[in-house]
């Protein structure tokens, strides 16, 4: 069965955007090491799983982004976007599910092919934590405190586990924790 993949990158605090969806905090510690990490994750899927507005910032971007594996692989992937108010998708090999998002992605981990993953998107996130369907976590960690924001853990009405995997530590003081929930 396929897996569902959310990598994320996330402050100390847990938060994976600002009050208003900025990133701001994460790209000064961005680097090429973890550009060739995100490409390495990039080899192992097949589809990028993406909410609207994370679908609209990067359908806005990647088309015209210089051309490198990265952007070859984001441009010609899968891309599936859950949207109630999306009716055109524009972005190369992108389809709209509006309906039944969760029993959609169930249905899409039965079918062949190599994983997906979940860039940003926190609707789609808390959604799919919300019905169990994410086979891992992915957690991009960086050491800078927001205070507010848009947490990745939102209305859990339950404690729940994960198993570390592994980790990986940057130059930059960012590590990536894999998790897979249990």
């Amino acid at each position: 069965m396929r897996k569902v993949i959310v990598s994320m990158n996330t402050t100390l605090d847990g938060f994976m955007a600002g009050p208003n969806g900025e990133l701001d905090w994460h790209f000064p510690l961005w680097n090429t090491e973890m550009a060739s990490v995100a490409l390495e994750d990039l080899d192992d899927v097949d589809t990028i799983l993406l909410g609207r507005r994370t679908y609209q910032a990067m359908e806005a971007y990647w088309p015209a982004a210089p051309h490198d594996s990265f952007s070859d692989k984001m441009n010609n992937y899968t891309k599936i976007v859950f949207s109630n108010t999306l009716k055109k998708a524009s972005w190369k090999n992108t389809k709209i599910i509006s309906k039944n998002i969760a029993d959609s992605i169930r249905k899409i981990k039965q079918r062949p092919g190599k994983d997906m993953i979940v860039y940003g998107s926190s609707s789609i996130v808390h959604l799919f934590f919300q019905h169990n369907l994410i086979d891992e976590y992915r957690l991009w960690i960086h050491p800078v405190a927001i205070t507010n924001g848009v947490p990745l853990f939102k209305d859990t009405h339950h404690n729940f586990n994960l198993k570390l995997l592994r980790n990986r530590t940057f130059c930059s003081g960012v590590v990536i924790n894999y998790y897979r929930p249990f």
